[in-house]
């Protein structure tokens, strides 16, 4: 029989390992693994990223989010004009990317987004003269 330490997720378990003549059947035994040493404490969990606090939102239409997600990346800038599919921002949410497209041929007043925010559903995005 040889004894050995393991550590599995930062505890630690002492085993007791026995070798068998190749071909010999395992023999069943009770589980005899105990904590050696007193468990450490576990890693804070990360803060999730926090919503950024809205903006004031010009007037005109406002294009939403449509389900709550990350901004991945904001194709337009204010002041640009948008043909009607043009993607406005890349939303991902549940590990896919969205493209949010315009609905309309429109000039774009205000850019409420911003790269690497989190938005909620219903949270302006972009808005449309």
């Amino acid at each position: 029989m040889r004894n050995f330490v393991i550590t599995v997720n930062g505890t630690q378990y002492e085993v007791a390992v026995e070798e068998v003549a190749a071909g010999a059947a395992p023999v069943a035994a009770a589980p005899a693994a105990a904590p050696a040493a007193a468990p450490k404490a576990a890693p804070a969990p990360k803060a999730a990223p926090k919503a950024a606090a809205p903006a004031a939102v010009a007037g005109g239409e406002k294009i939403t989010a449509p389900m709550p997600g990350n901004i991945v990346d904001v194709k337009v800038q204010a002041g640009s004009t948008v043909k009607k599919g043009d993607v406005l921002v890349v939303l991902e949410a549940m590990k896919m990317e969205n493209e949010i497209m315009a609905p309309r041929d429109a000039k774009v007043v205000q850019v409420v987004a911003t790269k690497g925010s989190s938005v909620n559903t219903g949270d302006a995005l972009v808005v449309l003269e």
